[in-house]
């Protein structure tokens, strides 16, 4: 993968990469930002997303759900993808993704995509509003935390993820507080990014999929909420060094974390407490559950979910 850092380098990258003509997809947000496109889909999260004939290449500009869609739109055409993220979700270093309706409600997902690029830029970042700063910094520590216990764990992968461990851990409550850190805070997330490219996810994820993707509710979120008891529920396997790099337990410094940025309790956000069983099923059906180091039972993610709620 090649990054690079500012918006300057992106035209020096599409150039490098050999994308003259690039598929845009980012909604109405971006629309100030001079980006080269032949054409544009603004409708993310989106189920169908219609490359335009005559594109070499797909262009995504935004959080999660634009790279999604995006990576969407790369596997079905099979050309490649440069992301610019607006947040510090990761998505950009994988080549799987998830497929929402418009109202961000679970139809599925896939792989294939073909990621080759990424541009950073931390000022695309300074107008984040604090919720969706803390859900997807917690959501980056999630990868972190999950690439050093999966079952696709691997040398490379520890090291991504104890080099952004401490930087998310270390910047998100001044980024919080008064705006301080936010390059720190992009660079732990790139960090987490590239280790969850390397080793996959794990049950927090699954969970978090589960909850939001049933109730279109956002994924930082859900993996804010869903992160310290799957870290519970993992603890055995969780290495010392995780501990070191977040300053202290695991468990209760993303507790810490997630309440800093305003996430609490599950029920806050509408979900029905008898829907947990039903939770706690998909959950379990999903790939980071079965990437786990002792796959959990439906029951085991259900007291999980009542835990949180």
């Amino acid at each position: 993968m090649t990054v690079r850092w500012g918006l300057a380098e992106l035209p020096g990258l599409l150039a490098e990469l050999g994308i003259a003509q690039p598929f845009l997809i980012a909604n109405e947000r971006w629309s100030h930002l001079d980006l080269p496109h032949v054409a544009r889909w603004t409708e993310v999260p989106s189920e169908h997303p219609e490359v335009s004939a005559g594109a070499d290449g797909v262009l995504a500009v935004g959080g999660g759900s634009a790279i999604d869609t995006a990576k969407h739109a790369s596997a079905l055409s099979g050309l490649p993808l440069v992301s610019v993220p607006t947040t510090y979700s990761g998505a950009e270093w994988t080549t799987s993704y998830g497929i929402r309706s418009p109202d961000r409600r679970i139809r599925g997902g896939g792989a294939g995509a073909h990621p080759a690029g990424i541009v950073y830029d931390v000022a695309l970042l300074r107008d984040l509003p604090p919720d969706v700063t803390a859900g997807t910094a917690l959501n980056a520590l999630a990868h972190c935390a999950e690439a050093l216990y999966v079952r696709g764990r691997s040398p490379e992968g520890d090291e991504q993820a104890l080099l952004g461990a401490p930087l998310i851990a270390r910047a998100l409550p001044r980024v919080l507080a008064n705006g301080d850190g936010r390059e720190e805070l992009l660079r732990g997330a790139m960090h987490a990014g590239h280790a969850l490219g390397l080793a996959g996810l794990g049950l927090g994820h699954a969970m978090a999929q589960a909850a939001g993707g049933s109730y279109g509710l956002p994924h930082g979120a859900m993996n804010a909420l869903c992160l310290p008891p799957a870290l519970e529920f993992n603890r055995a396997y969780v290495p010392e060094a995780f501990a070191r790099a977040v300053g202290g337990d695991p468990v209760e410094r993303a507790r810490e974390l997630a309440e800093l940025g305003g996430f609490r309790r599950l029920r806050d956000f509408g979900v029905p407490e008898g829907d947990l069983p039903q939770l706690g099923e998909f959950a379990a059906q999903r790939a980071g559950n079965q990437a786990n180091p002792r796959v959990a039972t439906p029951d085991e993610i259900t007291a999980l979910f009542r835990s949180i709620y």
